[in-house]
């Protein structure tokens, strides 16, 4: 009676922790800080498993720390519009923590994204502690942006490197 047990506890603490990424019908929820020059703010992404090593989700990020910014007309104003500090992504994740096969609590994730302001690309890593919770981080990097003129400083907001920390959980 002790060994069945001792072998139902080892399988219960083994499925205790899950991978950091299982595939179709996985669903991640990220949130964290997103830093970028002349601004600081929070983020949020939404992730979901539509294959085994393919996700598509959301990702929003507001810019809370902003200073000064210069508007069109040269004047030094105290803070970016909404339209300036807000953008919204639809993304795509290659997750690669299983071909990498470092650790089944990490995963890699490179991507492509759109989003209100440009098209561009993220490298992005998390490792769960315990099935529901982990640590993540991301850099994006735009390819493309919608506007091509000379932006203004606001403007070059969300349209430049950014980096991303924070915290994921397993839903």
């Amino acid at each position: 009676m002790k060994y069945f047990v001792v072998i139902i506890t080892l399988l219960c603490c083994h499925t205790i922790f899950s991978q950091a990424y299982s595939g179709k019908g996985d669903v991640k929820f990220q949130i964290g800080a997103n830093l970028q020059d002349n601004g600081t703010g929070i983020t949020g992404s939404l992730d979901f498993g539509v294959g085994e090593n393919i996700s598509l989700g959301i990702a929003s990020a507001y810019l809370l720390g902003i200073d000064k910014v210069r508007n069109t007309e040269g004047k030094d104003v105290p803070f970016a519009e909404f339209k300036d500090r807000f953008d919204l992504r639809v993304r795509f994740n290659a997750n690669l923590g299983n071909v990498l096969n470092v650790n089944e609590n990490f995963d890699v994730y490179p991507g492509l994204y759109a989003s209100l302001k440009n098209f561009g690309g993220h490298l992005g890593a998390r490792y769960f502690f315990t099935s529901g919770f982990g640590v993540f981080t991301e850099m994006s990097i735009p390819i493309s942006k919608y506007n091509t003129n000379t932006l203004t400083p606001a403007e070059k907001l969300h349209n430049q490197v950014s980096l991303n920390i924070g915290a994921s959980f397993n839903i």
